[in-house]
């Protein structure tokens, strides 16, 4: 019986070793899946930190802001000698929000300058896609024209809610 005991204790020993095996290839998967996590999200070394601090205007995003032009613009178009209406809905957009409070501030000679800059297309231009962004430009370099003198901060785009011409 001796014989017996002495072969079984070896037995014991190598489950012990297996366990202990797996237990560390087990620490050794939950580590490399913290270290792999906080890699892939950019929080957990501070090299990486350093990097992102280096360029923080190509990293942070400034969401824009908008506001509406209450009533719509409304004025005649000349079209080969006859006068034509045309109706738009406007926003402005810009990443300040001062600069949409200088807007609606300011909203009496903006309505006047884009009404008169509306006044001025040519029918068969507004017409297009290629006209409509031509005259969105000439919109938004009127609106920061009268910004620009007052002593206000630019907006970004003008935006055309929605556009009819008959």
């Amino acid at each position: 019986m001796a014989e017996n005991n002495a072969e079984q204790a070896p037995a014991k020993k190598g489950k012990l070793k297996l366990i202990i095996m797996l237990v560390i290839v087990i620490i050794l998967a939950v580590a490399l899946s913290v270290v792999g996590t906080l890699w892939f999200l950019g929080d957990g070394f501070s090299g990486d930190g350093d990097q992102v601090d280096a360029n923080p205007e190509e990293t942070s995003f400034i969401a824009s802001s908008y506001t509406d032009l209450e009533k719509a613009l409304v004025t005649t178009v000349q079209a080969q000698g006859r006068q034509r209406y045309a109706q738009v809905h406007l926003s402005f957009e810009a990443t300040d929000p001062l600069a949409l409070a200088a807007v609606d501030t300011h909203m009496p000679l903006i309505r006047s300058k884009l009404v008169m800059v509306l006044g001025n297309t040519d029918f068969n231009e507004i017409q297009t896609p290629d006209g409509r962004a031509d005259l969105a430009v000439q919109m938004l370099v009127t609106v920061n024209e009268v910004l620009a003198q007052e002593g206000e901060p630019e907006i970004k785009r003008v935006l055309f809610r929605n556009f009819v011409v008959q």
